[in-house]
């Protein structure tokens, strides 16, 4: 019997998203999941690194790590605007990639890396983590089964209120890629497209507001054939509600907050006693920078599963997903007036 090696992973930055997906790797088996390499751009933060979660190399540039023959897989934990040029390095070194969202900061990016990843024949995901949480799982499921009848109307909304965190200007951001649609709205676009398919909207139509070149608001409804609509909310000036809806001819489906890492999953129907489906997210001694990051175990559990098959698209994020929600972020953000560098190039 063939022994199954553990996943080889490296890790570029060593921000507080990849110290918290160390966190969560650190959860599961070491016969399964090894942390090869850490790479920041300043050593000695790498080394800090490497030294609280275990990592057995650390490097003072990303160009060292994906060049480590012993990495298989790169998590990229960078700012939104790093994540095409080192993603693609990744790819044409022959690395398999997992990236954090948004993969790219538009679709032109996203479709490149895709048409690299498929021409190198390697793994390409965007961490939509949301996608491997068992609760998803179930909403499939429930979707598969037409618990809920046809479904007519899809809403989310999900907001980053920045004056509450103490922000209160925008001054940077516009270089660093974020803005409300890139920050949280992906996961109100991934709950539309998770719900419809990849079928493309006929229409989207979006309002807001811009603050320092960014947007601060936006406000879309999706429009899809045979009378279904979504209707998707982004801010950061307030806190929006933020729970996930999918309503069919027969009943609805919510996964209230936190949609993005969900515990639980509520079915009513007219015909059935309401469901509450609750499946907590693993518990760790470890300490977290954001809420329900322990969660991130699905995530990596699910990037080996799909090497392992020899996979080069997670069924779960497929590419098709990555690119048809990148087009999506791209009209919201024409429609509000948001340019990035990259959407000039």
């Amino acid at each position: 019997m063939q022994l199954k090696m553990a996943t080889r992973w490296g890790i570029i930055s060593a921000g507080r998203i990849s110290q918290d997906f160390a966190s969560a790797m650190l959860s599961l088996p070491r016969s399964d999941h090894r942390l090869v390499a850490i790479a920041a751009r300043d050593k000695v933060n790498a080394q800090e690194f490497a030294s609280n979660y275990g990592a057995e190399k650390a490097y003072g540039t990303y160009e060292e790590l994906i060049r480590d023959a012993d990495v298989e897989v790169v998590y990229i934990g960078s700012i939104g605007p790093q994540h095409f040029p080192l993603a693609k390095m990744s790819l044409l070194a022959g690395k398999h990639v997992l990236c954090e969202k948004s993969l790219c900061v538009n679709s032109k990016q996203v479709k490149e890396l895709v048409g690299i990843a498929r021409t190198q024949k390697r793994f390409l995901m965007e961490g939509i983590w949301s996608r491997c949480f068992p609760i998803y799982e179930k909403v499939r499921e429930e979707l598969s089964l037409g618990t809920i009848g046809e479904v007519k109307q899809v809403i989310a909304s999900l907001s980053l209120p920045l004056p509450s965190m103490g922000i209160h200007d925008r001054i940077g951001f516009l270089e660093k890629g974020r803005g409300s649609m890139l920050d949280v709205g992906c996961y109100c676009v991934q709950w539309a497209t998770l719900v419809y398919g990849t079928e493309k909207p006929l229409k989207v139509i979006t309002g807001g507001h811009l603050k320092d070149g960014i947007d601060e608001s936006t406000s879309t409804t999706l429009i899809y054939s045979g009378g279904r609509t979504a209707t998707l909310l982004t801010h950061y000036g307030v806190q929006l509600p933020r729970d996930a809806y999918a309503i069919g001819t027969k009943g609805t489906l919510k996964v209230p907050c936190p949609f993005w890492c969900p515990p639980t999953l509520e079915v009513l129907t007219r015909d059935a006693p309401h469901r509450k489906i609750d499946i907590p997210t693993p518990v760790s001694t470890r300490k977290f920078n954001f809420s329900g990051s322990a969660g991130l175990v699905y995530e990596c559990e699910e990037v080996r599963r799909c090497l392992q098959k020899g996979l080069t698209e997670c069924p779960l994020m497929t590419h098709d997903d990555s690119i048809l929600m990148a087009e999506i972020s791209d009209s919201i953000r024409e429609q509000v007036g948001v340019k990035y560098t990259e959407d000039l190039l």
